[in-house]
């Protein structure tokens, strides 16, 4: 007697189940940088603006972009997508990385 499921079926279908776990979110906050992770720029004044403070950051200081949702603070795989929206409140569509608290981002635009 043949079993039903094949053993690479089943494998399959575990790696499918475990890939569809990982769905898209939509992530609000402001986009600031880890040397500045509140999104408040006052101690740093790295620029006149916080965008210009984040930018800063980043360029002189090698320091990277994240977003900053109230308590929570998560890096964001496009740096250069972020860079565009430099202390700005944000929506990024993607998916979350619990271990590494990294967003994968799929989008940024400007939240209302």
């Amino acid at each position: 007697m043949k079993p039903l499921i094949s053993s690479p079926f089943l494998a399959l279908f575990a790696v499918v189940a475990l890939t569809a776990a990982a769905d898209k979110q939509t992530f609000t906050g402001t986009i600031t940088d880890d040397m500045c992770p509140k999104a408040d720029h006052s101690q740093m004044q790295m620029g006149p603006t916080d965008a210009a403070c984040a930018m800063a950051c980043v360029s002189v200081h090698g320091a990277s972009y994240l977003l900053c949702e109230g308590k929570n603070a998560y890096m964001l795989s496009d740096q250069r997508m972020a860079e565009k929206f430099a202390a700005k409140k944000v929506k990024i569509t993607g998916t979350l990385d619990t271990k590494t608290k990294t967003i994968q981002v799929d989008s940024i635009s400007a939240a209302k």
